[in-house]
């Protein structure tokens, strides 16, 4: 006796099409359902039994098609369909088989579950087709009664939930793996807190967020030293007083309740995540975003807030190492400024302008910022000029202008046995430096692009800062003849392409050298 489910009869299609659009209101998606049959009877009466029923508080959309073509189409514009009840005998005897072959090797979809069902269950035996397909369920149409097409949709769909929160959070992991890949490219904090940015407002979809960081540790000597960052909206700051105002009275309260219970917070708006970096140091990452978050995002995100914590610390103690190493060069520098009785004030004024000068001229950042902080030991050989030379008053003779000479090529063996990157262009500034253009300079005598751009770039800021100043012996040049000089030793002293930036860029050039006045 036919199963009085799929028994000839009017079809309620429209009250069911008016209950489905009033689901489909709802804040949640629903749940995709296709109805695969060659009988409208059949689909019809499927959606009639299916209309009202919500899996996880979430309704159904019900997705139709007659025929295995009309199936594919349905598949290749619907990447989240959850289930698929599939009528073997359509087009032909095997139009149902063939679909779900298609489906899972053809449109690589393995995550919908499919249920075929028959009417004539003799031309496809269940045991093969379970076997030779990859199908989750096979069901004979009279055997399918309301209860248990319901219990059908309710099982499939929970599997098709679960599958799916395991594969989101596969991909998530992978993601948030790709993320901190990325994250430890950035060469200094400000990079670090653009990526980081980035990284989290893809992983919540929430282009609003904002970051904060409070890094905390014991140094050597016993005292807590503090590192907070802040970072939205292209907003970047990094202070080292904990007594700032960087982060509002709500932030820094949540933060040391943080820093005493040592465990990670969910807020409504926030995601505060403690990390203990090690015996002497930890620190608290706090992300803000406009809604709350899903489950698996909250997740993710602690993972990677884990990892940014990580990269963080790192990143602080290389950037310690750089600044201090940059400060002991500019310190190295101004002594022997000083013992040469020129103002230490000279080589950071000079590292402006050759960074200036570089940057214009179109170096990489990072070559930029390595002459930068290479040019204060552009003179570190005059520490081997003896004093009666350095300070004599008057012009050097021959021999002793031969000597002066020689702090080039000093200096350049005293920097160049690092294998540093800093050191090494130190070194090649102070042996080039008093090249010039036309090959007239010392101590090798190179000329054009031969000297090294690092030597072309000291040559122009030297020069300028050294006319511009003040000495005993001198008093400063007017701009207006230091500009005359640049235009008469363009293609002499200097580079052409430099000297040409210096004369079009001279007022920002002199206001750089203000910065820093003697």
């Amino acid at each position: 006796m036919q199963n009085p489910l799929f028994s000839k009869g009017p079809s309620n299609s429209s009250v069911a099409a008016q209950s489905i659009a009033g689901k489909l209101q709802s804040a949640v998606p629903p749940w995709k359902v296709a109805l695969i049959d060659d009988e409208d009877d059949v689909i019809a009466v499927s959606e009639m039994v299916l209309k009202r029923l919500e899996v996880d508080e979430r309704p159904l959309e019900f997705l139709k098609a007659h025929s295995a073509k009309e199936a594919r189409e349905l598949f290749e514009n619907n990447d989240d369909i959850a289930i698929a009840l599939v009528d073997v005998v359509m087009e032909d005897d095997h139009a149902g088989l063939d679909l779900v072959k298609w489906i899972r090797e053809s449109n690589k979809n393995t995550t919908t579950r499919l249920v075929l069902r028959t009417g004539q269950p003799g031309q496809a035996p269940e045991e093969e087709v379970i076997r030779d397909y990859d199908i989750n369920d096979y069901k004979n149409k009279t055997e399918l009664n309301s209860t248990r097409l319901k219990t059908t949709i309710y099982a499939a769909i929970r599997s098709y939930r679960d599958i799916k929160a395991i594969e989101q959070s596969s991909k998530g992991l992978e993601d948030v793996v790709s993320a901190t890949t990325r994250v430890l490219q950035a060469n200094n904090s400000e990079e670090f807190s653009v990526q980081v940015l980035k990284e989290v407002r893809a992983l919540t979809q929430d282009q609003e967020v904002g970051l904060n960081i409070h890094y905390r540790a014991r140094n050597a000597l016993g005292h807590q030293e503090h590192l907070l960052m802040h970072a939205h909206r292209g907003e970047f700051t990094l202070k080292t007083d904990l007594n700032s105002e960087l982060f509002d009275s709500e932030t820094r309260a949540m933060m040391d309740h943080i820093f005493q219970f040592r465990r990670d917070l969910m807020t409504d708006n926030s995601s505060y995540c403690y990390t203990a970096l090690g015996n002497q140091s930890e620190c608290v990452t706090q992300v803000t975003f406009a809604s709350p978050l899903p489950e698996i995002t909250k997740r993710l995100l602690n993972v990677l807030l884990t990892k940014v914590s990580i990269i963080f610390e790192n990143l602080n103690r290389r950037e310690e190492i750089e600044r201090t190493q940059q400060e002991l060069m500019f310190v190295l520098g101004e002594a022997i400024e000083q013992r040469s009785k020129e103002t230490g004030s000279h080589v950071r004024r000079v590292s402006l302008l050759s960074e200036f000068l570089a940057r214009e001229i179109g170096l990489d950042e990072e070559f930029v910022q390595l002459i930068k902080h290479a040019t204060p030991m552009h003179d570190i050989g005059k520490i081997a000029i003896p004093e009666n030379i350095l300070h004599k008053p008057a012009k050097l003779d021959s021999d002793e202008w031969q000597t002066m000479q020689t702090h080039a090529q000093v200096g350049f063996e005293l920097l160049s046995h690092s294998k540093r990157a800093l050191p090494q262009v130190g070194a090649s500034i102070a042996l080039y430096h008093h090249e010039k253009w036309d090959g007239s300079g010392y101590p090798v005598g190179l000329s054009g692009e031969d000297i090294p751009i690092e030597g072309r770039i000291m040559a122009v800021a030297d020069v300028i800062d050294a006319l511009a100043a003040r000495r005993s012996y001198k008093e400063p040049w007017s701009e207006e003849k230091i500009l005359n000089l640049l235009k008469e030793e363009r293609g002499r002293h200097f580079d052409p392409t430099l000297c040409d930036i210096a004369i079009e860029k001279f007022d920002q050039i002199m206001a750089l050298r203000a910065t820093l006045p003697d």
